[in-house]
């Protein structure tokens, strides 16, 4: 029983330390009109999963196109 605790507890240590920094990654790589990277990277600091699973959510449609795609 101890063993599906650790599990359980390692997950969601996991979903809240990767997914911030996948967003943040995503961030920084991309293009956003203004200020709205700065305010993404914001969010996503300070509200850990919450946002970054908002800007997967509500941010990735606001990135620019890019212009020269690798």
């Amino acid at each position: 029983m101890i063993i599906v605790e650790l599990i359980i507890v390692l997950f969601f240590l996991l979903f809240i330390l990767i997914l911030p920094l996948i967003a943040l990654v995503d961030i920084f790589k991309s293009n956003f009109e203004g200020n709205s990277k700065l305010i993404w990277v914001i969010v996503v600091i300070f509200l850990s999963a919450v946002g970054a699973l908002l800007y997967w959510l509500i941010g990735r449609k606001q990135k620019l196109a890019d212009a020269n795609p690798v």
